[in-house]
């Protein structure tokens, strides 16, 4: 399914303990936009839904919606720290384009709704 590496872990877990919401899991999704098709969203929920996928890597619950993990089998989630600051990046083996900014994506299937990234 989705793969979060240990420097994406650490980064989790310090913003769910700065958050004091033990209930707190990981959600990433897909939806129709981004300047490529589809856009990637993440971020954090304590809500989890009946037709939800969840599973646990590096001790992080990360729930994915049923619709959106079709576009994110084999997805790497990865936490980068620079000069400039840190983010976490998504390498998607799915994903025939994306845009210069990375947070939308097309595949060969499907092409999504472009829209403004």
């Amino acid at each position: 399914m989705i793969n979060l590496t240990e420097s994406a872990a650490r980064k989790i877990h310090e913003m769910i303990e700065s958050e004091n919401n033990d209930q707190l899991f990981l959600r990433v999704g897909v939806r129709p936009g981004g300047c490529s098709g589809f856009s990637y969203g993440m971020g954090f929920d304590d809500e989890a839904h009946d037709d939800d996928v969840s599973f646990e890597l590096h001790d992080v619950k990360v729930v994915v919606d049923k619709d959106s993990i079709r576009y994110l089998e084999g997805v790497t989630i990865d936490f980068k720290e620079s000069m400039m600051g840190g983010g976490f990046t998504i390498d998607n083996p799915n994903a025939s384009a994306s845009c210069g900014c990375g947070s939308s994506f097309r595949t060969k299937e499907e092409a999504g709704t472009p829209g403004d990234c």
